[in-house]
């Protein structure tokens, strides 16, 4: 119990370190009431608390003065995101993962513990956040086919930036039935934690956004965008298609964070109005077009879609 959290930040239950004086003498205050340096507030010192939680089934000092709710709660708190934490593959590693860990696993607390505790751990609060919030969600999930949990992401399984293949661990009894077929149905064991995981890939393809082909300006940003948000993460795709060259074209999110958002607001997408219509879509292209960021820096930036439609043309 808490290998993740100990072999990612090590031990962490010794005396806090104190400041260091101009002359590399140690001084008496402690750095910040977590007892680590500035530098480590944060995502370390949450990782150092639930780790000490698991051992001591103690919650910090000092908690209770920026959270209103008693110790009991905050007990079961720490428990949660003990729980939680252990069981994220990659664990968080910044500040805004960390974050969102919190908001998502004690989403049914008052609003004013969550930043509470966020504000004890000097991590992003709510409102400073990316965060995909019920106003935000997408439309309504009519056709949705099935949804697919993957294993952590290679970014090498990228191809542009609005696609990848991911790999989903499988039910045996399923691939069993299978039998001889079982090669040509795309699926294999991956030893992952000395562990055997039967698994399948999945090339997927992003609904409802169209990004520039990775020999077109802004290709290269986009799917470097892409790789960056979901390199190394579990995701959860919501599948509603499959297109005709055999990807699922789906509804991606990386730490409940809706995928296809960042790239519009980001500037590194099309809303792909053609094969989708909602209008959250449209709304974020819009934001990124008023601010003239990424591909819409250019003042008549060419549509994926035509160039493709050209290149066919021309061969």
């Amino acid at each position: 119990m808490g290998n993740a959290l100990r072999l990612l930040y090590g031990q962490c239950c010794g005396e806090p370190p104190t400041t260091t004086t101009a002359h590399g003498g140690a001084g008496d205050q402690p750095l910040g009431h977590h007892g680590v340096s500035s530098s480590s507030v944060g995502v370390s010192a949450l990782a150092q608390h639930l780790y000490h939680f698991e051992i001591t089934s103690q919650v910090p000092e000092g908690l209770s003065k920026h959270v209103s709710s008693s110790k009991k709660a905050q007990s079961n708190w720490y428990k949660k995101l003990s729980k939680a934490w252990r069981e994220s593959k990659p664990p968080p590693k910044t500040p805004e993962e960390a974050s969102r860990l919190v908001i998502r696993i004690l989403h049914t607390r008052q609003i004013a513990d969550i930043q509470g505790l966020l504000s004890f751990y000097g991590l992003p609060l709510p409102h400073s956040l990316d965060e995909l919030t019920g106003g935000d969600a997408p439309s309504a999930v009519d056709g949705l086919k099935f949804v697919l949990h993957t294993l952590p992401v290679d970014p090498r399984a990228v191809a542009d930036g609005d696609g990848a293949t991911v790999t989903c661990p499988e039910d045996y009894t399923k691939a069993d039935k299978l039998l001889k077929q079982i090669k040509d149905a795309g699926y294999g064991v991956l030893h992952i934690n000395n562990e055997e995981i039967l698994a399948r890939k999945y090339r997927i393809r992003l609904r409802g956004i169209d990004a520039p082909e990775n020999e077109m300006p802004y290709g290269k940003e986009a799917k470097d965008e892409l790789v960056k948000i979901i390199d190394g993460k579990c995701l959860k795709i919501l599948i509603f298609d499959e297109d005709r060259y055999g990807r699922f074209v789906g509804d991606m999110y990386c730490n409940g964070i809706f995928v296809q958002k960042l790239m519009l607001k980001k500037g590194l997408a099309w809303h792909y109005t053609a094969y989708d219509k909602r209008p959250e879509l449209a709304k974020w292209e819009k934001s990124a077009r008023a601010k003239r960021i990424g591909l819409w820096a250019s003042s008549n930036p060419e549509m994926p879609w035509e160039w493709r439609k050209n290149r066919r043309e021309n061969r």
